[in-house]
């Protein structure tokens, strides 16, 4: 673990946001798109789902101890000084429908810390948590909002149509991404229309994917498995033994033997021209400004997944990188245009299920 600083951060401006005159017309759209998948999947299950993210593999508690004598560049916001807060877990793949884990789509991992203190972003000023949304990728497959709205529409007229073809499809997919990797390359859209590797969710390393505030500055940031028993996974095939749940099981089986311990590592932008704010789909380079450890994150053995973890964490919370201090406030179009369907979508799913969504100020459930 290294928490040396070999780099000079670079001060945000807010000039280095370029916000479209049609922005809110982007954003509109895009709720609405999203609001098309969650209403065909209630109607589906009769229970109201996410419209990204829906299927969940692991619900789990942990806590986070921020590292102790940080460089005062990396001692920003929730990781100013040495806490160590409770912590809820969510790993998923991308889908807004529930599938079989045949169709295998990228990961997402879903953190949230509570009882994080400082100033709030509008909306989250009453709240104690610092929220984290992440994926298994480096870069966002959309360049921009306009771009990521027309993927996304595509997506939500598939929703819940012909399941056994995707299943077909995404074979056909994952062979095709296997013959890309053999020669060096990588498909982020071959992996996101269902041709991602059927391997363990729990040695995949997460991203932030886009940036955000960090303090004056502005970063990313990466959960890095870094526990013998977890880095054994990574790139492991999970046999699903024709499990639709495979995933899950994998979790289950791996935490009911097993602890788990996660680096969180953060990336500060040195170079707007290298590490752009606006374009989602630019990777920043490492050698630029590498990642570095600010925190740790510690999963103790248990149950990954029960009705109580189910209600607590999959139904009862709302994982948005919008809650949390304004220290940490999303930057790009990306994240703008996707708050009000954060927010529609948590309304959505409260008012559905009878259980209004609120931030915690403790986990119940532990």
């Amino acid at each position: 673990m290294t928490t040396l600083l070999s780099v000079q951060p670079l001060l945000f401006e807010p000039s280095f946001e370029q916000i479209p005159e049609d922005e809110s017309h982007t954003s509109h759209d895009l709720a609405e798109a999203m609001r098309s998948i969650l209403e065909t999947t209630y109607h589906d299950y009769g229970h109201a789902v996410r419209s990204v993210h829906a299927k969940a593999h692991g619900l789990l508690y942990g806590e986070i101890q921020v590292v102790d004598n940080l460089p005062p560049e990396l001692a920003q916001g929730m990781f100013a000084k040495p806490v160590k807060l409770p912590v809820a877990l969510r790993f998923s793949t991308n889908p807004g429908d529930i599938l079989d884990d045949k169709v295998s789509a990228p990961r997402g991992l879903a953190i949230k810390i509570i009882g994080v203190e400082g100033s709030r972003l509008p909306g989250s000023e009453r709240d104690v948590t610092q929220d984290f949304v992440l994926q298994n990728a480096k870069v966002f497959t959309a360049a921009d909002p306009k771009s990521f709205l027309k993927t996304l529409k595509m997506l939500a007229k598939t929703t819940d149509k012909a399941p056994g073809s995707k299943k077909a499809f995404s074979a056909v997919l994952r062979g095709v991404e296997s013959i890309v990797e053999a020669v060096g390359g990588e498909s982020a859209t071959l992996k996101s229309l269902g041709g991602h590797p059927i391997t363990h969710l729990l040695g995949e390393t997460y991203y932030s994917v886009v940036p955000f505030l960090y303090g004056p500055y502005y970063a990313k940031l990466s959960v890095v498995p870094i526990s013998a028993e977890l880095t054994a996974l990574t790139d492991k095939t999970v046999d699903l033994n024709g499990n639709p749940d495979g995933l899950r099981a994998a979790v289950q089986d791996y935490f009911s033997t097993n602890s788990g311990t996660w680096e969180v590592r953060i990336q500060l932008a040195t170079d707007l021209e290298k590490m752009p704010i606006e374009d989602a789909s630019a990777e920043w380079p490492e050698d630029v400004s590498p990642f570095v450890t600010v925190a740790r994150i510690e999963v103790a053995q248990q149950q990954s997944w029960s009705q109580s973890r189910e209600a607590e964490i999959d139904d009862g919370m709302a994982f948005s990188p919008w809650h949390g201090l304004a220290a940490h406030r999303p930057l790009g179009g990306v994240m703008r245009v996707r708050k009000p369907s954060y927010d529609m979508s948590s309304t959505f799913r409260g008012e559905h299920n009878g259980c209004p969504m609120s931030e915690p100020r403790a986990l119940k459930s532990q």
